[in-house]
């Protein structure tokens, strides 16, 4: 296995869930998957640790406009116990993930690529703009809110 150092990011939905990569210095994210948000998925992304020797997941946590939670955000919640339960050697931090998607898209639609094809590709580049936010930072503290580990 590789350096466990590398970072991915997670732009967790309910149909989709974005994956982002960085690079192995840690100043560039690229999206490398959209897996299905079915049963399973975690040993998609078991793969993905494997192979890219990660070390930490950036689990972007959504909020709204006005800073709140919403559904969306006790869905993420549940996702990311979950994930400290499979991979407990992985450090997990949420961050914020507002405007994300938004973003995303409106880089798909400058690149002129068609409905299908951003409908496929949405996600692990809203999942790639979070993880340069978190890289951009240079502050490794989660945005989001503290979840209990029990």
């Amino acid at each position: 296995m590789s350096h466990k150092g590398n970072i991915i990011a997670l732009d967790i939905g309910t149909v989709r869930i974005g994956v982002a990569a960085s690079d192995p210095t840690g100043i560039f994210a690229q999206g490398v998957s959209v897996l299905p948000a079915k049963d399973g998925w975690m040993e998609d992304l078991s793969k993905i640790l494997d192979e890219r020797g990660v070390g930490k997941i950036v689990v972007g946590m959504p909020r709204r406009t006005d800073g709140s939670y919403g559904p969306e955000a006790r869905h993420v919640e549940e996702t990311v116990k979950n994930l400290r339960a499979c991979f407990p050697d992985v450090e997990i931090v949420m961050w914020d993930e507002r405007f994300t998607t938004v973003i995303a898209n409106r880089a798909l639609l400058e690149g002129n690529v068609s409905r299908a094809g951003r409908r496929r590709t949405v996600d692990k580049v809203a999942a790639a703009v979070l993880l340069q936010n978190y890289l951009d930072s240079g502050e490794p503290k989660s945005a989001g809110r503290d979840i209990a580990e029990n």
